[in-house]
């Protein structure tokens, strides 16, 4: 079984990990009611190679009942846009280092993590909750009733704001923020599988109904959903 740790890394992959923590002194602040959860740092190491991770790779669509603990949101989170060097690199690679993509998570079955959607702060490695409301139905209904996005115990929705890239590249960047979410989507999916996790991509969604349920600022635009979970 996947379990949370430090691992043994290179000292500067280690310095950016451990940075996560500084603002709390090394401790977790996952308090019932906080605002901002400060997550645990990513490990950097496992047992599974990237290879054997490729050979099992596999969208999944039913999820077992078991809760997710913030460690694994943690290490998915930083899969997909986690901050890994200097100047805010990040683990997917992002024409014009530009970063147009902004991840939120739905949790209900995390363990220190109340119920509600959050948002990802890279920088920070942290979550932010944004309402305490659990979305998954509604989202499903909004995915062509995808039942096992209400099933999972966590489902993140990848968006993006296309002006961040737009403005260096033109029209050009829409195309080269759909060439990102495939790349930290694909992240998730490695990772998940090295973790015995699953999950699949969702694309089949109504854009304006999940902005509207997730509440999304007006230049967010929603293009994918991952739900998340043990597989079954």
């Amino acid at each position: 079984m996947w379990q949370h740790g430090s691992g043994g890394a290179r000292p500067f992959a280690t310095a950016l990990a451990l940075g996560a923590m500084a603002m709390t002194g090394g401790q977790i602040t996952a308090q019932e009611g906080a605002r901002v959860i400060d997550l645990p740092p990513p490990r950097l190491e496992s047992g599974v190679s990237l290879e054997s991770a490729l050979l099992q790779r596999r969208s999944v669509r039913e999820f077992g009942a078991q809760r997710l603990t913030l460690g694994h949101v943690a290490q998915l989170l930083w899969a997909a846009q986690g901050v890994t060097g200097h100047g805010g690199l990040r683990t997917a690679p992002s024409a014009g280092a530009l970063y147009p993509l902004e991840l939120y998570l739905l949790a209900a079955g995390v363990e220190g993590a109340p119920a509600g959607l959050y948002r990802y702060e890279p920088a920070r490695h942290a979550l932010e909750r944004v309402s305490t409301h659990d979305h998954r139905a509604r989202v499903a209904r909004t995915s062509a009733r995808q039942t096992w996005i209400r099933e999972a115990p966590a489902v993140l929705v990848i968006a993006a704001v296309y002006d961040r890239t737009k403005g260096k590249y033109g029209e050009r960047g829409i195309r080269y923020v759909h060439m990102e979410v495939g790349h930290a989507a694909q992240n998730v999916y490695l990772q998940a599988t090295a973790m015995g996790l699953g999950t699949t991509f969702v694309g089949a969604f109504s854009d304006g109904a999940v902005r509207d349920v997730l509440e999304l600022p007006d230049e967010q635009a929603p293009l994918g959903i991952m739900p998340l979970g043990w597989r079954r």
